[in-house]
């Protein structure tokens, strides 16, 4: 697994944002940086800020402070989602339906949606090149083996895994500088699950700092090369995947953070049974 890391390429820092709504949760002082060639795991269990914090990070919410995000050493905190795609932000977000692909268009459609400008799927007047948009999810579809009946089927009349997998082939074959997915993996069979992890790995391995917002445990600690834990919307610190132990990261899902004497209190616990 031993890729080889550039600089900092995606840094979080101090990052605050309030809760929506009556079941909206506040993002509370979350740092993190990621390297070129690194992959960032983000474990927990869901509800935890999990979707704010993938809000957050793709620009459909703005950070109080704009270097409270930065893309390289730009702060995009203050930028929407297509001012930061044009510095080479891709993501997906865990809802598919509505929020990573619009079900009533086509699948070169919803290639167009995030691809456009970093795929040249569209002029500089913003006319459309419907060929290029038809190769490009046709590629998607073939590299990632999609079932669907090619370009021009809509995005709704694919299985829930089957979109899974456009959506991750879309953002990935765009090699993004950064890449920030929500649960890659969710609905897929275990096929396909190993066949994205892959192309995240090669997607770091060419240089993209990639951010995985995962539940599933066993996938970040296949993927990622360090990670953190998010409860109630707070990170905990980060770890290194190699040293990390399954009992500590799942303290820190249960919501222990740091506090020598509570960890020290679960330990006995967990001992006397």
């Amino acid at each position: 697994k031993q890729r080889k890391l550039g600089g900092e390429k995606f840094t979080v820092e101090g990052l605050v944002l309030p809760g929506e709504g009556d079941f909206g949760v506040a993002l509370d002082d979350i740092s993190f940086s990621v390297r070129a060639g690194e992959i960032f795991g983000i474990a927990g269990v869901a509800g935890n800020g999990q979707n704010e914090l993938l809000l957050a990070l793709s620009g459909e919410r703005p950070a109080p402070d704009a270097r409270a995000v930065r893309i390289g050493d730009t702060g995009v905190g203050q930028m929407d989602a297509n001012a930061r795609r044009g510095l080479g932000l891709c993501t997906v977000p865990e809802e598919r339906n509505g929020h990573g692909a619009v079900v009533d268009f086509s699948l070169s459609d919803n290639a167009i949606l995030t691809a456009r400008n970093r795929m040249g799927l569209a002029s500089g007047s913003g006319l459309i090149d419907v060929g290029a948009a038809e190769r490009f999810a046709a590629r998607v579809i073939e590299a990632f083996g999609v079932k669907a009946t090619g370009a021009g089927a809509l995005a709704g009349s694919l299985s829930g895994g089957n979109l899974q997998k456009y959506i991750m082939g879309r953002e990935i074959l765009q090699q993004p500088d950064v890449l920030v997915v929500s649960q890659p993996t969710w609905g897929v069979d275990a096929g396909a699950a190993a066949a994205i992890h892959q192309a995240l790995v090669d997607l770091a391995a060419i240089g993209s700092a990639i951010v995985v917002i995962s539940q599933d445990l066993d996938e970040l600690l296949a993927i990622s090369d360090r990670m953190a834990v998010i409860n109630e919307g707070r990170l905990s610190r980060t770890l290194d995947v190699g040293a990390a132990s399954i009992d500590e990261i799942g303290l820190l899902m249960g919501g222990v953070h740091g506090d020598p004497f509570a960890t020290a209190e679960i330990t006995e616990a967990s001992h006397a049974h």
